[in-house]
């Protein structure tokens, strides 16, 4: 009998047949959303526009992983330089006061093999995570029509919920945006980070998640006013140290691909660890501007770690038209 946390190749991705029509739709309503928003604020992100930190490090990939885990990035020991791009994940650029999600851009330099999305040698291996270990949605239609309907303000979300869940159900999904949003949050330097959705392991599937040492000290407490204030003031004076870790899929009912909603209890098992050294990074403007302009995507990917599932075939289209729309290309 297979033990119930063994990792498994039996897994498979489910496509609807309008799927490309649908995210094309998506990819269009995010542009515009972006379009409108950089009127605003200037050329920038549909979502995760408030860039906090800009800062670099090395990867260290470990040796003697599992087979699940010992793929593609992970296939053999060595490091690499890696940008790291702190941000707010909301489409405006909100006191950081704010509830919101915030994200942990990971971008992997000097990878060999080819890339995810079928264009030749990959540029990087791109890890976009965030502090929640699963989304609020299960599909991507839910998340795309609620940030459609935020884009318009309180007033279009409200009756966006009402219209799609039913007007009795209105305030217990006010009450679980407020949960989601307004999770604890205790700096990027103390808190995990997840990829929430799964990406291909060569055969395998898995998830990935970063682990702060406790050498990068305890979560902040009344740091919310300024991220980068927290982060680069632990930077300015310490190395700060992350283990990156891997969680397998082992079977469609515990450990589902389509289903974004759901937090997988397979175990971690490390895989690399990130160091940024000691800097400052207010002195390097130049390269917080490079940061800022770059492209942080999940399928600027090698393909032995290519995305899966809808949310992330999504992401695939509606990124590739936000990058449209800043004027940047795969490996900006």
């Amino acid at each position: 009998m297979t033990a119930p946390h063994t990792p498994s190749t039996d897994w498979k991705e489910v496509i609807a047949p309008d799927e490309a029509t649908r995210f094309a739709d998506y990819a269009k309503q995010f542009a515009d959303i972006q379009a409108r928003k950089s009127q605003k604020y200037g050329n920038g992100r549909a979502l995760h526009r408030k860039q906090l930190t800009a800062a670099h490090g090395r990867l260290q990939v470990l040796d003697g992983l599992p087979a699940f885990a010992a793929q593609g990035l992970f296939a053999k020991p060595g490091e690499y330089d890696v940008w790291v791009r702190l941000s707010n994940g909301a489409m405006d650029k909100a006191k950081d006061r704010q509830p919101d999600i915030r994200g942990f851009a990971l971008r992997v330099l000097g990878v060999q093999g080819d890339s995810a999305l079928g264009h030749g040698p990959a540029v990087s291996q791109d890890f976009a995570l965030i502090n929640h270990a699963q989304f609020a949605f299960k599909k991507s239609d839910e998340f795309v029509e609620f940030v459609v309907a935020a884009s318009h303000g309180g007033g279009a979300l409200i009756k966006h919920l009402g219209k799609r869940y039913g007007w009795l159900a209105v305030p217990g999904r006010i009450l679980e945006t407020i949960k989601t949003f307004g999770k604890p949050f205790g700096g990027f330097a103390a808190t995990a980070m997840h990829s929430a959705a799964p990406i291909a392991s060569g055969p395998y599937a898995v998830r990935v998640r970063l682990v702060p040492a406790a050498s990068n000290g305890a979560p902040s407490q009344g740091s919310q006013d300024d991220w980068n204030a927290d982060f680069s003031g632990r930077l300015k004076g310490q190395d700060l140290h992350w283990d990156l870790q891997l969680q397998p899929y082992v079977s469609e009912a515990i450990t589902p691909i389509e289903d974004a909603t759901v937090d997988w209890p397979t175990p971690y098992t490390t895989v690399a660890r990130l160091t940024l050294p000691k800097q400052d990074t207010a002195l390097d403007a130049t390269f917080a501007k490079q940061v800022e302009a770059a492209v942080f995507d999940p399928w600027q990917a090698l393909a032995a770690h290519r995305p899966l599932g809808d949310v992330m075939r999504a992401r695939k289209v509606v990124y590739f038209a936000s990058q449209q729309g800043r004027g940047v290309t795969e490996g900006s």
